[in-house]
């Protein structure tokens, strides 16, 4: 490919989204800079305060808690006040948090305050991914979920390798670097995002549409089944965050070694998530995303075979493939099924399946390394992934026989609802 070729499809990648897309792209960009916590906190706990395996999977399974309690508050907050103070609130508590957790001693204390850590920081994803939805266009969603993502990793690529370096002479500084970057995050929103929640009655609205509360949400079949696959794909993808880490350090590697192991996923998916993304764009999400389940799954497979910091970073290229294939279509394939006027809630309920994960995947993975090994982890992920596999294959096909929307689409397709500001709603269904 040519230079002007390449230059002619970055162009086409960014072109036409609008300018508040932009500002939460920024807003995303910093907040992930200072990813740290979620990074850090299984070697902190092993390495640096010397606790076992499993009381450190009990830590980042209450911070996981911490995200399933906030997913689906913050998806009705994000419906009833509004994207906008949803993520202030979400950033502010964050920054205080995080800063509180780096000057915790007691294990009791860690333990709760990790808590609050991620009903915090779990709380802006569904306003971000409901604003998204709001302000971006059906045609271009699958590219600007793509941009964001390539954002989060960007920040994570940076993050991962400066942070590893950072935790060898003061963990307490990544905890403080998190904090200032994300209230930094917070004035960027403040300053620069408008709301965007649509109104009933507006332009793009669906005529008739019914109250939506969570019961609607529960009840949503095809939803839910959305949400029951996304927790076995994330439950893989956790094992970035807390197996590795915790296989790695068994075995001898440094903070260092994994930071810079964990940098590869970053900055393989800022190379790569927007050239993939124009290739996949208009492609079979059905088998995209059967493709993506089964890459994941054997790529983790494929650490029980990694003895050397070369060969665990050419399996973390396998499962980055499938992170890149996989996040924009299912965020797209979310967005499609969800209601207008319920975009807070849905998204709430889709966040709560990585915030389950979250919770569920440290204790699994403390639980069989400390009493098995870590192969029968990379073993018990390449199952997940074909369990994964097949529940897409089944899912895409009973959609492709029926109706594969809500109506959302067809309500959205006269455009974004402007941004604007909206007053605090009377009470509804929660």
């Amino acid at each position: 490919m040519s230079v002007a070729s390449m230059r002619r499809a970055a162009r086409e990648s960014v072109s036409g989204l609008p300018t508040a897309f932009w500002w939460l792209w920024a807003s995303t960009l910093v907040n992930r800079l200072g990813a740290f916590v979620a990074t850090f906190m299984t070697l902190y706990l092993t390495l640096d305060r010397g606790y076992s395996a499993s009381f450190a999977g009990l830590v980042v399974a209450l911070h996981g808690l911490g995200g399933v309690i906030s997913s689906l508050v913050a998806g009705v907050m994000t419906d009833r006040l509004g994207r906008r103070p949803t993520l202030l609130a979400a950033n502010v508590a964050t920054a205080l948090s995080v800063a509180l957790l780096g000057f915790m001693e007691h294990p009791a204390a860690i333990a709760a305050v990790a808590l609050l850590v991620g009903m915090a920081s779990n709380a802006s994803r569904p306003a971000v991914q409901a604003m998204m939805a709001d302000i971006v266009r059906p045609e271009d969603r699958v590219r600007a979920f793509a941009l964001n993502y390539w954002a989060i990793n960007l920040g994570f690529a940076v993050s991962a390798t400066v942070a590893g370096f950072i935790a060898e002479y003061s963990y307490l500084a990544g905890f403080l670097g998190e904090a200032a970057l994300t209230l930094v995050c917070a004035v960027l929103v403040f300053l620069k995002l408008p709301e965007s929640r649509p109104e009933k009655g507006a332009a793009g609205s669906a005529a008739g549409e019914p109250e939506i509360g969570l019961g609607t949400v529960l009840r949503d079949g095809r939803f839910m089944g959305v949400v029951g696959l996304s927790f076995l794909i994330s439950l893989i993808f956790m094992q970035g965050s807390f197996g590795l880490p915790l296989a790695m350090g068994s075995a001898g590697f440094s903070s260092a070694d994994y930071g810079l192991v964990a940098a590869v996923n970053g900055v393989m998916i800022v190379v790569l998530q927007i050239p993939v993304t124009r290739f996949i764009e208009h492609r079979d999400p059905q088998k995209l995303l059967v493709i993506s389940a089964l890459l994941a799954g054997y790529g983790f497979g494929l650490t029980a075979f990694g003895g050397s910091v070369g060969a665990l970073a050419l399996t973390v290229c396998v499962w980055t493939l499938a992170e890149i294939i996989n996040s924009p279509t299912q965020m797209s394939l979310v967005v499609r099924l969800s209601p207008l006027h319920g975009r807070g809630r849905y998204q709430g309920m889709y966040t709560m399946s990585w915030a389950v994960a979250s919770l569920v995947a440290p204790l699994l993975a403390g639980a069989v390394i400390d009493r098995h090994g870590a192969e029968w982890l990379w073993g018990t992920t390449a199952v997940l992934g074909t369990v994964a596999g097949l529940g897409y294959w089944m899912l895409m096909r009973s959609l492709a026989e029926g109706d594969p929307g809500t109506g959302t689409d067809a309500a959205a397709a006269a455009g974004p609802a402007a941004p604007k500001a909206v007053p605090l709603p009377t009470a509804t269904e929660a």
